[in-house]
């Protein structure tokens, strides 16, 4: 299959994950389709669309957390920023996702406490 129909069947995939979530895709459509691009390459590479911004551990349990989209499983987190980590998703009432400031996990947990 070639880039441009696999990042299509991805986005309608992805899609029907996030939309009942309350996100959309970002409305930088540039952004979109290169985290979309850089994910069908490291489909390719690794058998799964995982987040490009985040590191790959090789411990299975954790690198399944961040198979696109992986809102699910960082949804707290991702809630507080009203974005996913690479900026692909954005909850739907945003307009402008570049005012969106991002929070590391560790102070987000120091700001629960």
């Amino acid at each position: 299959m070639d880039m441009e129909k696999r990042k299509e069947k991805l986005r309608t995939m992805f899609s029907k994950v996030i939309e009942p979530m309350g996100y959309k895709f970002s409305p930088d459509t540039e952004l979109v389709d290169f985290l979309l691009e850089q994910e069908v390459n490291i489909e390719k590479e690794k058998g799964n669309p995982f987040c490009p911004c985040q590191g790959l551990t090789g411990e299975r349990e954790h690198d399944m957390k961040l198979v696109c989209p992986c809102i699910p499983f960082h949804r707290e987190h991702y809630d507080a920023m009203k974005r996913c980590w690479c900026g692909m998703y954005v909850h739907k009432d945003v307009d402008d996702p570049d005012s969106l400031m991002q929070i590391s996990l560790q102070e987000f947990l120091e700001s629960k406490k």
